[in-house]
């Protein structure tokens, strides 16, 4: 039995073989997690019920497993009838986890067409969809370096 919090084999396995660079996308229940997908990425589908399971609570078990050197959110653009007026609320709950986590990278939002393209790319190795239903949840994480004594 594995001690770690995450313990799902499929995830693991996938991230066991990631690298420096690597994409992994943690995709709200809105996202069209069946056809925006990278090439080569695998999908694990988490999204038991509306509201289950969460992007946060994913990235929570995220972050304990994998060094991550960038993390994007999906920007709004100005024209979408989705558009906020603000940053979206569920923006300020990844902040404070990021925080307690100890993790020092500011979330960065690109474009949405900019981030289905990352989303197609090469480096794209897997999405966890998820049933989360906040809007704008969308989480792109790019896997960093494990350092020496790390």
């Amino acid at each position: 039995m594995l001690r770690s919090e995450l313990i799902h084999p499929k995830i693991s396995e996938v991230l066991a073989r990631a690298g420096h660079t690597s994409k992994v996308l943690i995709a709200d229940g809105n996202y069209p997690a069946a056809t925006a997908i990278g090439p080569r990425a695998e999908l694990v589908s988490l999204n038991l019920a509306p509201g289950l399971v969460t992007v946060s609570q994913v990235l929570k078990v995220l972050l304990a497993a994998v060094p991550i050197e960038a993390i994007n959110t999906m920007g709004m653009p100005a024209d979408d009838p989705y558009r906020l007026p603000h940053d979206p609320p569920i923006w300020d709950e990844y902040r404070t986890i990021l925080k307690t986590a100890g993790v020092s990278i500011e979330l960065q939002p690109i474009s949405k067409w900019d981030f289905y393209e990352a989303v197609d790319s090469r480096d794209h190795v897997l999405t966890i969809q998820t049933g989360d239903q906040s809007l704008w949840a969308n989480l792109l994480l790019t896997i960093g370096c494990r350092t020496a004594g790390a």
